[in-house]
């Protein structure tokens, strides 16, 4: 699961004394459904039978290969995350599955671009002041290039036109260097670009390109985040995926990914730079920038005409990529077979030696068995037992997310650039660490959230669709009765544990979904994370009440209703 990265990480520790119960109106809830929701469908006998081919000691011979050192912490993009592809794909392959990845594979390739700093070519200067690369400044994105000029502050640096938002008032930035309160793309808090025609809105970065601006200095709002993780950032090359910018746009990416032709060159500058560049003017340094990260509107000006920023930036920027694995079991009914019951997990974690993977002594590998090798390896076995056979209605959908713990890659992707029709996805569910336990007597604070051996996090199931939810808790009362916790269905969670794994990006396409979690615990990101310490029977027993949920809905009459949509603003991670 992807780790939190916004201001939830200061609320966690508070977080952790609070009691660990489902919402009172979430317990209602799920009592009332256990109570009313249909008894499970005709075909529930087969189903069980069915899922009795998904074993713990499979399980285990699974992760203890995904999980293993060889795999070198399945970082994307690294050999250890494609040898884990090709180990997905040869199972997929040995139970006959359909490939849904490109030209008949089971591989979704996803191109990324590989951007290196050179370090002695890269520079800024204000008047007679250089500022040193990786102390004082940080180039972002991957554009190179030279500018020089005065400076202008432009706030937040969202134009909306229909909504009269236009902080660039009074402002001429042509020739000039912007500051923006943002990352330049992402909408801050309270602005939805959702929706609205692309004549009717300009982001920061395209404002100033269409202006004639030189460069972005951006402050955004987990400035602190991204300087913690700075001068790692300056040792290791970088990478993004060209053809998920702009995502609020849905443009497609340039022929010549690994050769950017549009963008700025843009910089992220210290708490030093920032007093520098904003010392006499009407804002100081320390308010742009409490302004930035709180999300508060601060009206833009001019600086001083007496200041004159020089920037060089110099990137190598070429190309690599990674990929989703796709696979389909095609159901059995002649029209139901073209709608589709997905099933997802990711692959990846957060590989070894970096500031993502908190080493433990000499250990710097993070094999992520629990996050999300529970998961993976879950599917495997969910894919193996439909595959037997009896087939559903429906179609079966199984996608293995790739770039998870990078900013949820392959879901955006995959959703983005469906290999099959995402409006014929009639829900999707979704296991993101499922192996984990708290024992009895754990006093632990980093375990106070983990789920006992027969309990599970179910969040999101209500998000859309009460149909689903009822679904859920009737075939799990019919079967397991495994203990539903929704604590995490709070609307104002501070994890946000809705936004951090990778059926959001279903959601945010009108798909229906439900999230299975065991919660947070001690190795989460660490070494420590180790096939060892899973729990194959509790993971067991989620995974088979999964797929004879998935079963449940693939040879339903009617697909989920979806009663309710979950708001624009909510939608915006």
């Amino acid at each position: 699961m992807r780790r939190l990265n916004r201001v939830g990480l200061a609320l966690i520790v508070l977080f952790l004394t609070l009691p660990l119960q489902a919402p009172r109106a979430q317990q209602r809830q799920s009592v009332m459904s256990a109570a009313t929701a249909a008894a499970p469908s005709t075909y529930f006998t087969a189903e069980r039978s069915a899922a009795e081919r998904i074993t713990a000691a499979e399980m285990k011979e699974i992760l203890y290969y995904i999980a293993s050192d060889e795999m070198l912490g399945r970082d994307t993009p690294s050999p250890g995350l494609d040898a884990t592809a090709k180990y997905i794909a040869d199972h997929l392959a040995k139970a006959k599955l359909k490939p849904m990845g490109d030209k008949g594979t089971y591989f979704q390739h996803i191109t990324l671009s590989k951007t290196a700093v050179d370090r002695d070519n890269t520079k800024a200067q204000l008047g007679n002041r250089t500022f040193k690369l990786g102390e004082d400044f940080l180039p972002v994105g991957r554009v190179s290039g030279e500018a020089e000029g005065q400076l202008v502050y432009a706030g937040q640096g969202w134009v909306i036109r229909s909504k009269n938002v236009n902080p660039y008032e009074g402002l001429d930035v042509r020739d000039k260097i912007v500051v923006v309160s943002g990352d330049g793309t992402t909408p801050p808090q309270g602005v939805a670009v959702a929706g609205l025609p692309a004549a009717d809105w300009e982001s920061p970065v395209s404002y100033a390109q269409k202006n004639g601006a030189k460069a972005l200095v951006i402050v955004p709002r987990n400035f602190e985040r991204r300087w913690r993780f700075g001068a790692f950032a300056l040792s290791r090359p970088s990478y993004t995926v060209p053809r998920l910018e702009n995502a609020v746009a849905d443009e497609e990416e340039d022929d010549e990914a690994a050769a950017p032709q549009k963008g700025i060159v843009t910089i992220l500058p210290s708490r030093a730079m920032l007093e520098a560049l904003f010392a006499g003017e009407q804002a100081d340094g320390a308010r742009v920038l409490q302004a930035s990260t709180a999300g508060e509107p601060l009206k833009g000006f001019a600086l001083s005409p007496s200041k004159r920023l020089g920037l060089s930036v110099k990137l190598s920027v070429t190309q690599a990529s990674t990929q989703n694995v796709v696979a389909v079991l095609e159901g059995k009914d002649p029209v139901l077979k073209r709608e589709y019951v997905a099933l997802g997990a990711h692959y990846d974690h957060v590989g070894t030696d970096n500031p993502g993977c908190r080493p433990v002594g000499d250990d710097k590998i993070c094999n992520g068995a629990d996050d999300d090798g529970s998961g993976t390896t879950s599917l495997i076995t969910m894919a193996e037992a439909f595959a037997k056979g009896p087939r559903p209605k429906r179609s079966i959908l199984f996608v293995w997310h790739a770039g998870e713990e990078k900013g949820l890659w392959g879901s955006e992707y995959f959703t983005r650039y469906p290999t099959v029709p995402l409006k014929q996805v009639v829900a999707q569910l979704n296991i993101d660490m499922i192996g984990r336990s708290k024992k009895a007597g754990d006093t632990n604070p980093a375990n106070k959230m983990l789920t006992g051996p027969e309990e599970i996090y179910v969040i999101g199931s209500r998000m859309m669709s009460d149909e689903l939810a009822d679904k859920n808790v009737a075939v799990n009362t019919a079967y397991l009765n495994i203990k539903y916790n929704y604590h995490y269905d709070e609307p104002n969670d501070p994890e946000r544990l809705f936004y951090r794994s990778d059926h959001f990006n279903y959601a945010k396409h009108g798909v229906p979904i439900i999230f299975f979690f065991d919660g947070v615990h001690e190795d989460y990101h660490r070494p420590t994370d180790s096939p060892d310490k899973i729990d194959y029977q509790k993971m067991q027993s989620v995974a088979r009440t999964i797929f004879i949920l998935a079963s449940e809905l693939a040879n339903a009459p009617t697909r989920p209703v979806i009663d309710k949509q979950i708001p624009a603003e909510a939608l915006a991670r």
